[in-house]
């Protein structure tokens, strides 16, 4: 008989964390579960330390060379067999009756997708410092449906919102496999939002609880600031990808909502071909970028008064969190590629 629920979890030199994350899987107060956890080439002792448990619900799969969290998700994908797909990063971890809690509910309001706010904590820290949803400004203390227009428009890049592409919903497996729904292994970022995007663009009941299950570490990738530019352009090119469908075409909110996240992509890309030159010490190509961009001066004065009052919050008093949800929560993005 299949299992309820499928938790997959790709994983990629994640030796500090792997062991709290299968633990809050397995510990789970519903127990009809399996857990598949994807090692995506890891040099360091990630396998080893899963390889440690010897609960016959933990499934171990190893690559043999780092291929990306989207393809290690898949892999997880084309192996799971329960009634539910649910995702853990590998250096997250769960509230012990997550699972049972969302399935109930779930099946309660017919459900093809549903997502729980998220306990964000500082690598390190003993307690969150907020959750999704208390940083969104967004009041809501009830269970409600998720449309893909304000899915859209409240996951704009840097814009306070939901951002619901970081939440980690639960999937009916059902409806993934009738969809042939699988995540973009050409992307190194933003997978989770465009994989739920395709959930919604085919009709799938989205809802979202208004309480925190899942712990969301944010941990200082250094690389993400380097990529920014990079990062940039893939939000852009899958953006203009999605609005090609037919589908897509016929939804006028839809296309208003995308359109404006593409203007704000690329005023942001403008803006950071000026900026991380400089960072990096190349002032001539940031000189050439201004020449290219006369708006930029705009657009800096406009930011600038942010910048300060942040750099004032984190430096002076000593808020720790002044970047998490414009830099911590793009890293973690990253961490698992």
């Amino acid at each position: 008989m299949n299992p309820k629920v499928s938790v997959i979890i790709p994983a990629y030199n994640t030796e500090a964390y792997i062991a709290k994350a299968i633990e809050s899987a397995l510990e789970q107060t519903l127990d009809d579960i399996e857990v598949i956890m994807v090692d995506d080439g890891s040099s360091d002792k990630t396998v080893e330390i899963a390889k440690s448990f010897t609960d016959q619900r933990l499934k171990i799969m190893v690559n043999l060379q780092n291929l990306g969290v989207s393809a290690a998700r898949n892999r997880a994908l084309r192996a799971a067999q329960g009634e539910w797909i649910a995702v853990l990063d590998s250096d997250d971890w769960y509230v012990p009756d997550r699972l049972e809690k969302l399935v109930y509910l779930a099946n309660e309001i017919n459900a093809d997708m549903i997502a729980d706010d998220l306990h964000l904590i500082k690598d390190g820290a003993t307690s969150p410092w907020s959750t999704l949803i208390q940083e969104s400004g967004e009041c809501i203390d009830k269970i409600i449906p998720i449309d893909i227009v304000y899915f859209v428009e409240t996951d704009v890049y840097g814009k306070p919102g939901l951002h619901l592409g970081l939440s980690k919903p639960l999937f009916k497996r059902e409806f993934l496999v009738k969809h042939g729904i699988m995540y973009d292994e050409n992307l190194s970022i933003a997978e989770d939002f465009w994989f739920d995007m395709k959930f919604l663009i085919n009709g799938a009941r989205f809802f979202l609880v208004p309480k925190p299950y899942y712990f969301y570490r944010s941990r200082t990738i250094s690389l993400v600031r380097q990529n920014i530019l990079s990062s940039l352009n893939q939000y852009l090119s899958s953006t203009n990808y999605f609005m090609e469908q037919e589908v897509v075409k016929k939804n006028p909110a839809l296309i208003r909502a995308l359109s404006y996240n593409l203007a704000v992509y690329n005023k942001n890309l403008d803006y950071f071909k000026v900026v991380m030159p400089i960072k990096e010490g190349k002032w001539l190509t940031g000189l050439t970028e201004i020449r290219k961009n006369p708006y930029f001066i705009f657009d800096f004065i406009s930011r600038f008064r942010n910048i300060i009052e942040r750099r004032i919050q984190y430096y002076v008093m000593g808020n720790k969190s002044a970047f998490d949800i414009s830099y911590n929560l793009d890293k973690k993005r990253k961490a698992t590629n």
